[in-house]
């Protein structure tokens, strides 16, 4: 076992530091620079001023003095300071990175809590009724778009029948409600965005289930529990869904990073100030640091979701041997 954490540990940072070499090589590789949004808009900004502003960002020196001096910032938990505002990049993740995280927790406990119970009837129930209409909602959520569906539900529910708001995750008022009233206001703004966000996977994911609870209740020692004369929700949940949850653990282990990544399109649908809308504005005004800032995120909540997953795999059936060439 230790030897097995000890070689996930060190792919862990190899991979870190490719995946940061990639990201800044590329950034880099985008035309036009930080400069230009404050220089080239602006007449009476001379050629000179603009040189400055590149010494004073650093964008003068060769990209691997810039990547070394990133480096040691980053040892150091120091991510920089952004170019747009001038405020430091931790702090801005710090002030965007809860909303996300409460969205898309929210929005995955609702996959898991629907997703499952779809999968697993629809496997013991094959070609019946409610699995070809899980078959239906599957496609339809594989083949919507998020953010149609996310300015289909704008239009239905905030302008034509004005139950929900349709922008932000709190009111502007917010300061003067009691604890319950802004409990609710919290709801009635995340309701939308957590339904966005969870729908596709509701599909992803109840798909999955089945077709994994199919190959478990195929095999022999399923078949061998029910002649023994377990009750079928013995067979079911103990047995089968126990096996089949080892690849599900796998997908759910490479969903973490969607908690950042994956909220670019529904927070700039619904105008939530958090990290994918962040992203989105920082690879528009080419804020190197906060750029990379999230992209380190992104990878360090990647490479731990591959690792618990593989962790996990013990946890849910114990024949499972971890071996360090995995």
């Amino acid at each position: 076992m230790l030897s097995f954490l000890g070689y996930r540990l060190f792919r862990f940072f190899i991979s870190l530091i490719g995946v940061t070499l990639i990201t800044f090589g590329i950034m880099h590789l985008a035309p036009g620079e930080p400069t230009d949004l404050q220089t080239t808009l602006n007449p009476r900004v001379s050629a000179q001023a603009k040189e400055n502003l590149r010494k004073l960002y650093g964008l003068d020196r060769p990209l691997y003095v810039q990547y070394t001096q990133w480096v040691k910032r980053f040892v150091t938990m120091d991510f920089g300071t952004s170019f747009v505002d001038g405020q430091t990049v931790a702090q801005k993740m710090m002030e965007r990175i809860p909303i996300t995280i409460v969205i898309n927790l929210l929005s995955l406990i609702l996959i898991l809590g629907i997703a499952l119970p779809i999968g697993i009837f629809s496997a013991t129930h094959p070609r019946s009724p409610f699995d070809k209409a899980a078959t239906v909602f599957v496609l339809i959520g594989f083949a919507t778009p998020t953010f149609w569906l996310a300015l289909i539900m704008m239009i239905l529910f905030g302008v034509v029948l004005g139950w929900l708001p349709i922008s932000g995750y709190q009111s502007l008022d917010v300061g003067g409600m009691s604890f319950e009233q802004r409990l609710a206001d919290w709801m009635k703004h995340l309701l939308l965005p957590v339904f966005v966000s969870a729908f596709g996977g509701l599909a992803g994911f109840s798909r999955y289930t089945r077709a994994e609870m199919l190959e478990v209740i195929r095999q022999d020692y399923i078949r061998t529990a029910r002649a023994k004369g377990l009750s079928e929700p013995v067979v079911v949940y103990k047995h089968a869904l126990r096996n089949a949850l080892i690849p599900i653990i796998t997908v759910l282990g490479l969903s973490v990073p969607g908690l950042i990544g994956g909220s670019v399109i529904f927070e700039t649908i619904f105008a939530i100030d958090g990290m994918g809308r962040l992203f989105y504005q920082s690879v528009l005004s080419r804020d190197y640091p906060t750029i990379m800032g999230i992209t380190v995120l992104g990878t360090v909540l990647t490479l731990i979701g591959n690792l618990l997953a593989d962790l996990s795999y013990a946890f849910a059936n114990p024949t499972v041997r971890l071996h360090k060439t995995r």
